[in-house]
């Protein structure tokens, strides 16, 4: 009976020390740092996958059939605009010169016979045009064999780096058959691809602001150090994915870039009052995000926040906050919802600087 009677006193007891409705209040309180959102115009960079690619990069490819007789250059080398860097055995189409030659040779012997004939009247004038329709054909058949012979030297039509050699010495080679890539690296192109809506944005603001810079993340991590500038955008919309593929030119006097590459482009946006906090004063409930708000009577709150957008080390708040709320900046993980906190109120910029120093270290 002894037991069932101290049962029924603290069974009242447990039910409401269960009830939450109540302000709880830490025993050995600490002092916790609290600090106020920001608003202000923020620079945030939307990154896209880019590929890097030579404003000039063209393929070359044999104009004639034969042996690959000679190699002048090396892959990677630089070459000159003109520089000789291949040659195609010469010996048919040097033959073919030489006998398109002789009968050009004949024909203006034919014709200057029958022009010296038709001025005295012996052959008509009928007779000397063919002459002459035959001595043209010949000179053209002699223009035609040179061109020939000449594409049998094959020389840079730009200056740029070479790529690997598809074909090796001594190789036959047809018509049209491929031995190399050129590459002017002088000036990139780098293409990436927008969603609909993040074009339209751009769309909108580049009509006040004209063409747009932007920034070139190489892939060690690293940003590229000269800007590029977005100068044109497709015509069509990829149906599929929904994107539309922009092209930013950047120039390239050091020759870092490369044709091939890949990067992330970051393409500025200004965001007009913007709410900042800290990541770090935020906490994950399931898929939604929260803060502790500090209310007027020093006790925590927790409230549910909508991103809008990731920065470094910050967040910029779409709902939930304004820059009059006070919410806790650190220790979040030693409190609860509806505890009484002592606080110390600190300035966002002196916490942006600390966050700032401690990744830097």
């Amino acid at each position: 009976m002894k037991r069932i009677f101290i049962l029924a006193i603290l069974a009242p007891v447990l039910i409401l020390s269960s009830c939450e409705h109540k302000t709880e209040v830490k025993e050995e309180e600490s002092s916790f740092l609290v600090i106020s959102p920001v608003q202000r115009d923020t620079i945030i960079y939307k990154e896209y996958v880019g590929q890097v690619q030579s404003a000039n990069h063209i393929e070359l490819r044999s104009q004639e059939k034969g042996y690959l007789e000679k190699i002048y250059v090396d892959e990677g080398q630089y070459v000159n605009k003109g520089q000789l860097m291949f040659k195609i055995m010469p010996t048919i189409y040097q033959a073919e010169l030489e006998k398109a030659k002789a009968e050009m040779n004949f024909a203006e012997i034919e014709y200057n016979n029958t022009k010296s004939l038709s001025d005295n009247n012996i052959v008509s004038p009928n007779e000397l045009a063919m002459n002459k329709a035959k001595l043209n054909q010949a000179k053209a058949a002699v223009s035609l064999a040179q061109a020939h012979l000449n594409f049998t030297d094959i020389r840079a039509p730009f200056g740029g780096i070479m790529d690997r050699f598809q074909k090796r010495l001594g190789s036959l080679i047809d018509e049209g058959e491929l031995i190399t890539t050129l590459s002017d690296n002088s000036k990139m192109w780098v293409y990436f691809n927008v969603p609909e809506v993040e074009y339209l944005n751009y769309i909108k603001s580049s009509k006040t602001k004209g063409k747009q810079n932007v920034l070139l993340q190489m892939a060690n991590g690293e940003l590229f150090d000269i800007q590029g500038v977005v100068e044109t955008i497709e015509a069509d919309f990829n149906n599929e994915n929904g994107n539309i593929a922009f092209r930013a030119t950047f120039p390239n006097p050091k020759g870092i870039l490369r044709h091939g590459e890949t990067g992330n482009i970051q393409l500025p946006v200004l965001l007009k009052g913007a709410i900042l906090i800290p990541q770090k004063a935020t906490f994950d409930v399931l898929d939604k995000k929260y803060v502790y708000i500090v209310d007027e009577h020093n006790v925590l709150k927790a409230k549910e926040i909508k991103i809008a957008e990731e920065m470094p080390h910050l967040y910029v708040v779409a709902a939930g906050l304004s820059k009059n709320d006070k919410i806790l900046a650190d220790g979040l993980g030693k409190v609860k919802n509806n505890e009484h906190i002592k606080y110390e109120i600190v300035s966002f910029e002196k916490e942006l600087t600390e966050l700032n120093n401690l990744h830097a270290e």
